[in-house]
């Protein structure tokens, strides 16, 4: 595997929750989810709510997982870990969007060729909104 593709190892996928990094896309960045199931694999999922898109399931700190599930915290939608289909909640039945990730090692790589793994962490969103690099201060 190539080294600029290693993204953690699986040890530091915890059982109870989530890890996160980021991808770019081409020039735009997206967040994954790695999540590790009950037989040791991990799976990859882009970090947002199939109901909002705009909704992360992880937001920076670790995503809720409870029964094997990930948690929408805003709208308490449970996606199962092995699959991500939506078993509850108001997008039932969807399914999150995968990434592709192999282990190799004890190590997972990012292996989705839509993909290039950035960093381990949050997107560094920028909110041109609120005191961005311009500011547009009038009268």
């Amino acid at each position: 595997m190539d080294a600029d593709s290693r993204v953690t190892t699986v040890s530091e996928v915890p059982e109870d929750g989530t890890f996160l990094f980021t991808v770019m896309e081409g020039f735009d960045e997206r967040e994954v989810v790695l999540t590790k199931l009950t037989d040791g694999t991990v799976e990859a999922y882009l970090n947002y709510c199939q109901h909002w898109t705009d909704v992360r399931l992880d937001k920076g700190s670790g995503g809720t997982v409870r029964d094997d599930e990930l948690v929408c915290t805003r709208h308490a939608a449970t996606f199962r870990k092995d699959d991500g289909v939506c078993t509850h909640g108001p997008c039932e039945g969807a399914v999150l969007e995968t990434v592709d990730v192999t282990v190799e090692d004890g190590a997972v790589y990012l292996t989705d060729d839509d993909y290039r793994f950035d960093h381990v962490g949050q997107a560094s969103d920028i909110d041109l909104s609120s005191g961005g690099r311009i500011g547009f201060d009038g009268p």
